[in-house]
């Protein structure tokens, strides 16, 4: 995850350094393999938040047992997936 915020970093740097600046993330934007790489990130960051959000509520004192918290991982994970999918169709 270090590596995919300083990837951002550095596109968001060059993007606001001048218009030349902005008119090249733009062209490396639209390459497939850039494309790849942000669809990565939004998918990774999906996973982590979906993740995150599950272990508050069980921090909560719900979905706890062994039973629950197996369904509760396969829902986090299909959630992943559908958010991984708009992710997708949001990039390219």
């Amino acid at each position: 995850m270090f590596v995919a915020i300083g990837i951002l970093l550095w596109l968001l740097s060059v993007s606001l350094s001048s218009p030349e600046g902005f008119q090249y993330v733009s062209d490396i934007a639209g390459h497939f393999f850039m494309k790849f790489i942000l669809w990565g990130i939004l998918t990774a960051l999906s996973y982590h938040i979906v993740g995150g959000v599950r272990h508050l509520i069980m921090d909560l004192g719900y979905f706890e047992e062994l039973e629950s918290g197996t369904q509760t991982a396969k829902i986090a994970f299909g959630a992943t997936v559908f958010l991984s999918l708009l992710a997708g169709i949001l990039v390219w």
